[in-house]
C-alpha cells in the first residue's frame, strides 16, 4: 500500500485533464478502540467483491473521475496503514462528499474488523 504509488497512478488517467483536485483518506489502526479501551492488533477481513461494487458506483457520481482503493487484511498493528482512498474530481462540492460517502460505505459495508 502506497499512497503516491495511487496518486501517480490517477494523474495516469486519462481523463486527468478535467480534475481540480485529488483528496485521500490513510485509515490507520488505533491504540484504542472507540470506546477507549487500548487495541495492540486489529484483524481484518475485507468483501472484495463488496468493495469494486462500491467503488464503481461512486465512480458514476457526478464530477468524479477516478477512485482508488486499497485495504490491508488480516493481522495489523497500531498504525499501520488501514485504507487507503484516493479520489479525483472536478470540484470540491462533487469530490469530498464521494470521499466521505466511499470511505463510510466501507467501512460498513466491506471490512470486518477485530480488536485484540
Amino acid at each position: 500500500m502506497n499512497l503516491m504509488d495511487m496518486i501517480k497512478k490517477v494523474k495516469r488517467h486519462p481523463d486527468y485533464h478535467k480534475a481540480g483536485m485529488i483528496v485521500c483518506h490513510n485509515g490507520v489502526v488505533r491504540g484504542t478502540s472507540r470506546q477507549g479501551q487500548p487495541v495492540s492488533e486489529l484483524f481484518v477481513k475485507a468483501d472484495r467483491q463488496r468493495l469494486a461494487d462500491i467503488v464503481a458506483g461512486m465512480k458514476k457520481r457526478h464530477g468524479i473521475i477516478e477512485i482508488l482503493v486499497e485495504v490491508a487484511e488480516g493481522k495489523l498493528q497500531v498504525g499501520e496503514d488501514l485504507m487507503l482512498v484516493v479520489v479525483a474530481g472536478d470540484f470540491r462540492e462533487n469530490v469530498f462528499p464521494v470521499l466521505m460517502d466511499t470511505v463510510n460505505a466501507i467501512k460498513k459495508e466491506v471490512t470486518k474488523k477485530t480488536e485484540i
